[in-house]
Formats: C-alpha cells, structure tokens, sequence
C-alpha cells in the first residue's frame, strides 16, 4: 500500500503528527514496531505543562524562562517561544478530542507543581496523564480513519536524489522486509533510554532505532550526551515513580530520616543528590505518609496501586526505596521546527532534537514538546505530500536489507546476544550514567568496540520466521551499539558538566563549551563528533574579536 503521509511512533507525538496530516481524501499511517498501546508517552504519568490563559503573556514568558534556565545555555528560545506559546491551545485541543484533566469544584482544570518550575502549571489526570491522553488520541486517529501498521520494525528509509521515497520495514508476523512508498515520513519513534536496560523506566526496545536509521541516512544526531535520569525509580523493578509524587508533597529522605535535596530541584540536581547518598553507603527513600490518604488514593491512585503489587508497600504508611534511573533522552536527530535535511522527512518528539530540552529537560514538557511539534509535523508532512508525487523506489538498498535478515538466519551461533543487552546496560549505567568520567567513558568504549566486532557473528538460533523475536532483538542490539557509541563519544568530546551531563573530572561548565555536539556517520563504523557552536555565542566572540 501506497500513502500519502506515514508516521514511524504511536507516542503523543506521531499520533498527533498522524490526526494533523489526515484529510478527507488521502492515506495516512501510523507504523510500530509493536503494541499501539504500548508507548513511552502512555507511561508518563505526571502531567502536560502549558499557561492556560492564552492571554497571560506574563505566565508564559516565565514558562519559557524556566524552559531556558532547565536547558543550561542549549535552548533555542525561538523553538521555546513557540512551544510555550502554544501549549495553552494543545490543552484546549486535547480537552476538545475528549481528554478529561482533572478539575476543581469549579470545573478548572487543576494544575500541580513540577520539578524546575516556578509555578504550579502542569495539567494532569491523576498520575495516569499520558496513558489517558494516548488513548484519546488513538480514538480520534481511528476515528479519523488512519491505518495503524502495527508489528512492523523499521529497518532503512529509501530516498532519490536526497528526497524521501519510502520506508523499508521488516514485518514481524513472517519476517518479511516490505517496501511502504510514501510522499512524506514523520519520525516519531521515541528515544534511546532503552539501551540503559535494567537501569531505565523505559521497555527494552527503546534503543535508538530511528537515530540509527538517521545516522545510515547522512543525518546529523545533536546533544546525544544529554541523557535524563529520573530520581525517583522502584529499587527492583525500575517503575517510574511520577514527579506528581513530590508534586503532592512528598519527601525525599535517607537511611537516617533526614530531607537532603529540594524535591522539586531540577532532575539532573535531584538525581546526582540521591545518586551521592546511595553511594555513600545510604538507602533512599519517597515518604508520602504524612499526606493524607484521600490524596494518595485520588492524586496518584496508580503509584498507590503498583507500590503495593510490585513492592508490597502501602505508600500510605511505609516507606518506598527509590534510585535514580535513565528516563528520557535530549539528544536526537537534528530539526529546525521539525524539518531535517531530507526533503520530505520529519521529525519529532524523543528522537528529534529541537533545541526544546537542550542540556536537561524540565519535569512536565516531553508531553507539550510530542503535542506542539506533533501537530507542526503533521501540517508540514500533509502539505508537502500536496504538492508531490510519489518517487521511485531504490530497491539496491533494500536488498541490503534482505540481504541482512537472511544472514542472521543463515548460521547458528554461540553468542548469547541477550546476555550482550544486559552487560550493554550495566557498562552504561555504570561508565556513562549520571556521573562520568574520561577512565570511564573509555572503558565503555571499548567495551561497546568489542560488542559490534561481535555483531556480524549474532544468528538467530530459532529458525522459524513467524514473529521470531531473535531476529527483532539482534536488530535492535546492532542499532543500539551504534547510539551507544554517540553517546560516549559526545560524553568524552564534552570536557565539562552541564545539566544532565556530570563530568566528575570536569565538575564546572565551560562557557567555551556552550555549544552542542553533533555527531555524522562518515562510513559504516566510523563516527564524526564535533561542536557547533551557538550563533549568538559565535557572534557576540566574532564582535569581540574586530573591536
């Protein structure tokens, strides 16, 4: 099947790309490479920042403040301004589709508290916000008449002459590689936390793929050293305990009962705070027993439900040990308002790079970034599919990837590549997680080496092709060394520490290294990591410089 416009991510971003590009009278798709219903965006639970007043440009000024400082020098306000501007009609929009935030007796929508903002702004429906909004939106995309490609992993993207022609798509149910011609591409697959497995909120299969896919395209990815790690995870299964939590009024305490970090800090000061506490030999601990439990049960009904069936705690009356865990990824594939350097193909939410987040995103945006750019993606990828024809297929290209599936299931093999996903997010977690260093960061480099010189000899040891999920995961380990690899080098190229990046042998910022780190795939294997610095700060020097 042919379309006029398809969306790689079923997250708030793509299905909201996907409701902007659909018209009467043309083809739009959503594909995922699993469950619909199953999305970073339906487990981000706390809330969707936005200023409701339209009119309050005093509010909203102050929500890109906050945006900025959150961003520690690597915002670009312009991209900002426009989110933060129109984030009060992306709430009017959702409550429209049908999104039913919670309200005060009056019938205002209540707004809480969020980590790194100065004021209460952030809407949600207890602490099950992106679940419930996902939901609408895929009801309204149904409604709509979208056609939801489900199980199908994108593998390539076909283009002719730089311009997009296509997606190369391997279907699970048969391990087919199928060819999907399309007029326009949004991206929208989420980001890369996944390739911390064991150590992040996010499912396993978060791990970069579309980025990869970026990379072999000639891309530019941007800030991939910038990796969130939420404070607040369960000690043994890494379920995300929402910032509504702290939100509502809860405390953050150690071993020795004792409040050491202003809960409601900005994430990467909040997370290094416990991550030092945990080191020093402490347990740390959420304590929400002083509220009152009509709260717990209304305010956050979900974290009360899971701490009790996978904790055995009554968050009413116990304590919850906590841990900082890899949340959300600020790095991506480099955009400008959506548009990257193909004609015809976008990009947005987690695996885009926007200059929104730049060094630390602030608690209760990532919905609002999906919802705002979302939609700007789907006006430009509806409008350029109006003005286009569909492009030939260079199908050169997909036999490589034909070509690669029959490899992986030509041969048996004595590598156990889940045991290599496993050791990939310990080496991670424990070299180029929340605080870094140069010995590190090497280490984990040549472990990462070492994994992809295994890489060619990963088969499948199952050889049937029926939704044969050795196949999915050795695809995803092959894309996922290759980010992992961009993180390292960026962490390495980045002598300093700024937002979520600590470098403990470079414990200040560096106003020379106010800029981001792009990183561009020269050959197969071979990475080029640079800077490229920020215009004003480029000006303002080259000012300097001729007076």
């Amino acid at each position: 099947m042919m379309y006029d416009v398809i969306v790689i991510g079923g997250g708030i971003a793509g299905l909201m790309a996907a409701i902007e590009a659909k018209t009467d009278n043309n083809r739009v798709a959503v594909m995922t490479k699993g469950n619909i219903f199953k999305s970073n965006s339906a487990l981000a639970s706390g809330g969707i920042n936005a200023v409701l007043d339209a009119d309050d440009s005093v509010a909203i000024e102050q929500h890109i403040n906050d945006t900025l400082i959150g961003a520690y020098g690597l915002g670009d306000k312009k991209t900002i301004s426009y989110m933060c501007y129109r984030a009060p009609k992306m709430i009017e929009k959702l409550v429209n589709m049908g999104v039913k935030f919670d309200r005060d007796e009056h019938g205002n929508i209540l707004q809480r508290s969020f980590g790194g903002g100065r004021s209460k702004r952030t809407c949600f429906i207890g602490d099950k916000t992106g679940a419930e909004i996902t939901q609408v939106l895929i009801k309204n995309a149904n409604d709509k008449g979208i056609k939801f490609l489900v199980n199908n992993f994108a593998m390539n993207l076909t283009t002719l002459d730089h311009k997009i022609s296509g997606i190369v798509a391997l279907r699970r149910s048969d391990s087919s590689v199928i060819v999907y011609p399309a007029k326009s591409v949004i991206l929208a697959g989420g980001g890369y936390a996944g390739i911390y497995r064991g150590y992040s909120t996010n499912a396993q299969d978060y791990t970069g793929d579309l980025l990869a896919i970026g990379l072999r395209m000639g891309l530019h990815l941007k800030d991939m050293e910038f990796v969130q790690f939420h404070p607040t995870g369960f000690v043994k299964t890494n379920y995300l305990v929402s910032e509504a939590a702290r939100g509502e009024g809860g405390y953050l305490i150690n071993g020795d009962g004792k409040r050491f970090v202003d809960e409601l800090g900005a994430r990467d000061i909040v997370a290094r705070s416990i991550m030092n506490q945990i080191e020093n030999g402490k347990e740390v601990f959420l304590d929400l027993r002083h509220l009152p439990k009509e709260i717990i049960e209304t305010k956050l009904p979900a974290l009360y439900k899971t701490a009790y069936m996978q904790a055995g705690i009554d968050i009413s009356q116990e304590l919850l040990p906590i841990k900082p865990v890899a949340h959300y990824t600020m790095g991506g594939i480099e955009t400008y308002m959506v548009k990257t350097d193909i004609e015809g193909l976008f990009a947005c939410g987690e695996c885009a790079s926007n200059g929104v987040h730049g060094a630390n995103r602030l608690g209760g945006n990532s919905l609002l970034e999906g919802m705002v750019f979302g939609e700007m993606a789907g006006q430009k990828a509806l409008a350029h599919s109006k003005t286009k024809d569909f492009l030939p297929i260079d199908y050169r290209n997909v036999i490589k990837d034909i070509k690669l599936v029959d490899h992986i299931f030509s041969s048996d093999t004595t590598k156990n590549f889940n045991a290599m996903r496993i050791s990939l997010g310990k080496v991670m977690f424990d070299n180029v997680g929340i605080q870094r260093d140069e010995q590190g960061l090497i280490k984990a480099y040549d472990y990462i080496s070492y994994l992809r010189s295994e890489v060619p000899t990963l088969h499948c040891v199952n050889k049937e092709r029926t939704n044969n999920v050795e196949l999915i995961a050795i695809l995803e380990l092959r894309n996922a060394l290759e980010i992992a690899e961009a993180v390292i080098l960026s962490a390495l190229k980045r002598h300093e520490s700024r937002g979520s990046h600590y470098r403990k042998d470079f414990p200040q910022s560096n106003d020379n290294e106010q800029q981001n780190i792009m990183v561009k795939e020269l050959s197969k294997g071979q990475l080029r990591v640079w800077f490229k610095e920020n215009q004003l700060l480029y000006k303002i020097r080259k000012w300097f410089s001729n007076n």
